[in-house]
């Protein structure tokens, strides 16, 4: 079932989300300082191509730097990227097959807001 889901969803919407973190993460990575960014937007495309089966979690070993480099990330891409996901997430619930396609768009607000100390990780 989540292989239909992921190809669902890449076709809606999924395709749209890895392009915009591919783009941010380009754009980060070409400014040397925004490399950990860059890296976090690539991890983002890459759940956002496929998120069904797989899961977030959070690293138990952040620190205080990965809250000052997520607050740095919600100010310059976090919010656009939010705007996008909601977008979506609208667009997809107009339609009853499209529901749990936009309900999954709107759970992935939260780590586009703060990817850093997050890890995406398979479900059991």
């Amino acid at each position: 079932m989540k292989t239909i889901l992921n190809v669902i969803w890449f076709v809606l919407s999924g395709v749209w989300l890895f392009l915009g973190y591919m783009i941010a993460g380009v754009i980060c990575c070409i400014l040397i300082v925004t490399i950990p960014w860059g890296i976090a937007s690539f991890r983002l495309a890459n759940y956002a191509a496929w998120p069904f089966g797989r899961e977030v979690i959070n690293k138990p070993k952040s620190g205080c730097l990965t809250m000052i480099g997520n607050v740095i990330w919600l100010v310059v891409a976090g919010w656009w990227m939010a705007l996008l996901h909601v977008i979506t997430g609208v667009l997809l619930c107009i339609t009853i097959v499209g529901i749990p396609l936009g309900v999954a768009n709107f759970k992935m607000i939260g780590i586009c807001l703060v990817p850093l100390g997050k890890e995406i990780v398979a479900k059991e």
